[in-house]
């Protein structure tokens, strides 16, 4: 076996669980060249990474169909032995066919899938994502778990050791879904509760950092600094690696934790840790709302506002259960 090309176009969450079966194929097939496709802007997760031969960015936001088009005449001349999708999407499933690799290998609900030469049906089960994406190559290697893995480059580490002189904990207060993020008022008050001799970095995008400096202003601490756009991906998470604590949401950040094995505490509002996206660190806590809500979960994914307008599932939850650095 020469080479493998593994497709994942959603988000980084998704890239970094998909991380596994990198290390698992590497670890079973040493020789053979693995390739990865990713959405346009997920590449910077996987660069440098040791054992990928080639990134594929698929650049979705210009020329979207001229860029598809291009990277699926790439993919024919490689002449793949399997092609592995973890996606259940019609395009993930477009390409994955039109790949014309020796092997296609998916999740069942794939609509492509009837194509497929081996296909994995995909159950939310309490099962963790990470589980179910190294199911598509069991047969291949073998049944033992492989966690997520991120390789920071040195020029991350270099980036961020100016931020570790002193013990420090990492706050990634910020989500893409409404619901999903604890609000702000409560991770002030998280801030609050710890010693104010702590060191607290706000970690995000660029378009997180008007949100957390609200949070920086609002706790009229003068040791929280707002990292949000300051520092790579990579980079923030080889900085949550050495915290002494990090506080997430279920988003992001929590899996870039996971990959590095960093202490944390997820917060779930809307949605559960049963669908299998929780933390994979040894020190690791979920923190979520003691209460008996009908409504939660309300959507796999979380929706932008609470349907029903209160969001108890986040304001109910008490700011004692959080380990305090």
């Amino acid at each position: 076996m020469k080479r493998i090309l593994i497709i994942q176009t959603s988000t980084i969450s998704n890239v970094v669980l998909t991380t596994p079966l990198i290390e698992k194929i590497a670890q079973h097939f040493p020789e053979t060249k693995i390739d990865f496709l990713v959405n346009q802007g997920n590449q910077e997760i996987l660069m440098g990474h040791p054992k990928l031969n080639q990134l594929y960015v698929w650049k979705r936001f210009t020329n979207k169909y001229k860029n598809l088009i291009r990277l699926i005449l790439i993919f024919r001349k490689k002449n793949y032995d399997i092609v592995i999708n973890t996606q259940r999407n019609f395009v993930s499933g477009l390409i994955t066919v039109l790949s014309k690799g020796k092997i296609l290998r998916g999740f069942s609900k794939n609509p492509f899938s009837i194509f497929f030469d081996k296909k994995v049906i995909y159950r939310i089960n309490g099962s963790h994502e990470t589980s179910r994406n190294l199911a598509l190559i069991n047969d291949l290697t073998d049944k033992k778990y492989v966690a997520p893995k991120l390789y920071p480059r040195s020029s991350d580490i270099a980036a961020i050791a100016k931020f570790q002189e002193f013990p420090y904990v990492c706050i990634a207060p910020i989500s893409n879904w409404g619901t999903k993020q604890f609000p702000q008022v409560k991770w002030i008050e998280l801030i609050l509760s710890f010693n104010d001799n702590w060191i607290i970095y706000l970690l995000g995008s660029k378009d997180d950092y008007e949100e957390c400096e609200e949070i920086r202003l609002h706790t009229e601490r003068k040791n929280i600094n707002n990292l949000a756009g300051k520092l790579s991906i990579l980079a923030s998470a080889a900085l949550m690696a050495k915290a002494k604590m990090n506080y997430v949401n279920e988003t992001a950040p929590l899996h870039l934790a996971s990959a590095l094995n960093a202490p944390i505490n997820v917060v779930y509002c809307s949605t559960v840790p049963h669908f299998g996206f929780g933390p994979l660190s040894i020190h690791s806590k979920i923190i979520e709302s003691e209460l008996d809500l009908p409504c939660r979960p309300c959507g796999l994914h979380g929706k932008h506002e609470c349907p029903l307008g209160h969001f108890d599932c986040a304001h109910s939850i008490d700011i004692n259960k959080f380990d305090k650095p």
